[in-house]
């Protein structure tokens, strides 16, 4: 398990990892804030830490990964009270969310769930003080500095932005995973 500063930082190595081959190295599992590396023996991990300690700062170049569009109907419950919140009209939250390009750092929650940072400061809000118990598959939502789409119905404390019909996990296709670690994932405003 490899700690870094940052979940751009382990997002970052974690793509860098998957993308040498490393012989040995059979799975590379990023977190927020975390690589967990599993190899076939412990001596096989003495390249990734020669990796790791030739990041210096622990700086690593972002690297360019699949380019994902998520149609959004910027419809959600909580649109206007993350206006609220913040400051701006719905307008300008919408416009906020939907021109920046994330990047999908880590997997969680439940499977098909990505988180995707890149959300701009002025979005951050903490989770919602209660959460709800329901909360629709393929639903637009940001927590804290994150962003990201519930892959099936589930409880969620997340604030609600709008939805999409993209089916976001599905076992039986090739990339179960609409968006996978590595992506870099744009939100596309769509009218109703």
């Amino acid at each position: 398990m490899f700690e870094l500063d940052t979940v751009e930082q382990a997002a970052a190595l974690a793509t860098e990892l998957r993308g040498r081959d490393v012989p040995g190295v059979i799975e590379v599992v990023p977190g927020a804030r975390t690589v967990l590396v599993v190899a076939q023996r412990p001596e096989q991990l003495v390249p990734v830490d020669q990796i790791v300690a030739g990041l210096g700062d622990g700086d690593v170049p972002t690297p360019d990964g699949e380019l994902v569009e998520v149609p959004t109907l910027y419809d959600g419950v909580d649109l206007e009270d993350v206006a609220e919140l913040t400051g701006l009209s719905v307008s300008a939250v919408i416009d906020l969310h939907s021109t920046v390009e994330y990047r999908a750092a880590f997997s969680g929650f439940t499977p098909g769930f990505t988180y995707l940072t890149g959300l701009a400061t002025t979005l951050w809000l903490p989770r919602r003080p209660s959460p709800r118990p329901r909360v629709d598959a393929g639903s637009v939502a940001i927590g804290a500095d994150f962003t990201g789409v519930y892959p099936t119905s589930s409880p969620g404390g997340w604030h609600l932005l709008g939805h999409t019909t993209i089916e976001m996990w599905n076992p039986s296709r090739a990339r179960p995973a609409f968006i996978v670690p590595g992506d870099r994932v744009r939100f596309v405003a769509v009218g109703g």
